[in-house]
């Protein structure tokens, strides 16, 4: 499925702007076809080419994706570099920004989908490292109907946001839709009491989700980027497989009636 690319500047409650990227599905012939959408929060380094590529491949499969820029209160929506001074200033902003703007962020960004002609108002949510633990916080809202949530930090230790004290853990009751969290058993943001206390909230509380956990993975083995050493190709196509199991079972897409013949193929390379 081919795919186009766009970004939206929506209006923040703090006077400010926040760009998000959109990705959508294209199919020759169906002008009336919607498709379901699909949040992806990024990691601490914003919408990255890992993010971008992560966000193409979803969108390829039938998903209208919106990536948020989540540090615009900060800076542009600029991705932040794979380095010291990109992860110290990802670090810092991470825990600058209050709480309740991130959950705007991900309310925007499910009001952008849903304002889209072309989206048949099924959101899921996905997200890799606080990109996890946003995507986690994004099916608090009830629109949400599936969230995979890659190695989300954060949540067991209650520490995302202005004042590290955030309610992840107390808001689960909250979820209506089904979730997959999934982290690597050598993950040491997330140690293996922390995933046992995810676990067992979940379990406790009634949610209906799937957990994983990779014997051999590190934190981030999702990322297809190399200067840290933990990308797992083999792994990531096996979790990426289960978003899609989840997303295909829950949300779904809706071709319209077929229109016109084949499409001429340019003579390019």
């Amino acid at each position: 499925m081919l795919i186009t690319e766009t970004h939206k500047d929506v209006q923040t409650q703090d006077g400010g702007s926040m760009r998000i990227f959109l990705f959508h599905p294209t199919i020759p012939n169906y002008p009336e076809a919607k498709f379901p959408g699909v949040v992806v929060f990024s990691e601490i380094y914003q919408v990255t080419g890992p993010v971008e590529r992560f966000a193409r491949q979803i969108a390829g499969h039938g998903y209208i994706v919106a990536a948020p820029s989540s540090y615009h209160e900060f800076t542009g929506p600029a991705a932040l570099a794979y380095d010291g001074p990109g992860t110290d200033a990802g670090n810092t902003w991470k825990i600058e920004k209050k709480l309740s703007a991130y959950d705007e962020d991900a309310t925007l960004s499910i009001d952008c989908l849903e304002a889209l002609p072309t989206c048949n108002g099924r959101i899921g949510a996905t997200g890799m490292c606080l990109g996890g633990h946003l995507a986690f916080r994004c099916a608090f809202d009830r629109r949400v109907r599936a969230a995979v949530c890659y190695f989300a930090t954060d949540i067991h230790s209650h520490s995302l946001g202005k004042g590290m004290k955030d309610d992840s853990l107390d808001r689960v009751k909250e979820i209506r839709g089904e979730l997959v969290m999934i982290f690597g058993k050598r993950d040491n943001h997330v140690p293996p009491a922390g995933r046992d206390l995810i676990r067992k909230t979940l379990h406790e509380t009634g949610i209906t989700f799937s957990f994983f956990e990779a014997a051999w993975a590190q934190h981030a083995f999702i990322r297809d980027e190399l200067s840290k050493g933990r990308y797992d190709p083999a792994l990531a196509g096996l979790c990426f497989q289960m978003l899609l199991e989840l997303f295909g079972r829950t949300l779904n897409g809706d071709l319209g009636p077929r229109e016109g013949g084949d499409e001429e193929v340019e003579d390019v390379c």
